[in-house]
């Protein structure tokens, strides 16, 4: 690619059930989010520009806390916006919707403002470690399409990814014998139970899930070839979807992926990280995340004040 990679950061969410902004919620010692820490990561990587998507609802919140700090990084910060409205012509929004549509939603909202470059998504309020971030930067410079689009994303440990707090929503990958995605299993109710990791699908039964299962975290890598394709699944999905339920249809990343796949268009190299995850799903998990940060401070991985 002759351009460098973009990141894109998910930062649109309200956190229902966090119960507050999760994307600016400090967890540093001098106020940092999340965020902030994939940034300063990113930025180690290669990454030199970020495009932020967030919601013109919390657009004061936001610059008055992490866009301020950011304004001392040396990435290039970029704002998208994802509003309910955007969305294609001919089209109304439903009286009874209250949100936007979803995170390919969110991503094409920032179509114009990726460009033309390759680039990866993530989420605002995941930790995801450093490895990630250097494994995607690399795997981007090198992408081409060929035959098929040449897509990527990074993989974690399923064990490294869950929480005592609650379930959570993972996203089961297949791979083939070449280590390319096959399928993904959306699995929206993942607990641990009695030291057993396990999901259902209706509240009652439950099937278990071995800790080195490989899932997503929504950690995308992407061509340029991407938008195209979102903007002409999107359009599809709000004519012949968004009307079987139009309160709470979603129009995910991974769905399209998958579609792509099992088109033949895509194929997407599934990277791993070693890596644990942190995240605050819950306001519970807190605590947790800011104990890690600060261990991780003391042992030299970052500095006291990501941004000086």
């Amino acid at each position: 690619m002759s351009q460098k990679p973009v990141l894109v950061v998910m930062a649109a969410g309200m956190g229902s059930r966090y119960g507050g902004l999760k994307q600016i919620d400090p967890v540093g010692s001098h106020g940092e989010a999340i965020l902030d820490y994939s940034l300063f990561d990113a930025y180690e990587a290669g990454f030199e520009t970020a495009v932020i998507i967030i919601k013109e609802a919390i657009r004061a919140d936001f610059m008055d806390t992490v866009g301020k700090r950011l304004e001392r990084s040396p990435m290039e910060i970029r704002y998208a916006y994802q509003e309910i409205d955007k969305i294609p012509d001919g089209i109304t929004v439903p009286e009874c919707r209250k949100k936007p549509w979803g995170t390919g939603h969110a991503v094409l909202c920032a179509a114009d403002v990726i460009g033309d470059a390759p680039f990866a998504v993530i989420n605002s309020d995941d930790y995801y470690g450093k490895s990630a971030f250097k494994t995607i930067y690399q795997a981007l410079c090198n992408a081409e399409d060929g035959e098929k689009y040449n897509y990527c994303m990074v993989g974690y440990e399923l064990g490294k990814t869950v929480t005592l707090s609650g379930s959570v929503a993972r996203g089961v990958c297949v791979t083939d014998d070449n280590g390319y995605l096959s399928d993904i299993h959306e699995r929206t109710r993942i607990e641990v139970r009695d030291g057993i990791i396990a999901f259902t699908e209706d509240g009652e039964n439950w099937t278990e899930l071995a800790p080195e299962t490989t899932v997503s975290m929504n950690t995308w890598g992407f061509t340029p070839s991407f938008l195209k394709e979102l903007g002409g699944k999107f359009a599809t999905f709000m004519a012949e979807e968004m009307p079987k339920n139009p309160e709470k249809a979603e129009f995910f990343l991974p769905f399209v992926v998958a579609e792509l796949l099992a088109e033949g268009k895509a194929q997407a190299k599934v990277l791993h990280s070693p890596d644990k995850w942190y995240g605050i799903t819950y306001a519970a998990d807190k605590p947790q995340v800011v104990a890690a940060l600060q261990s991780m401070t003391a042992e030299g991985k970052y500095p006291e004040g990501l941004w000086g």
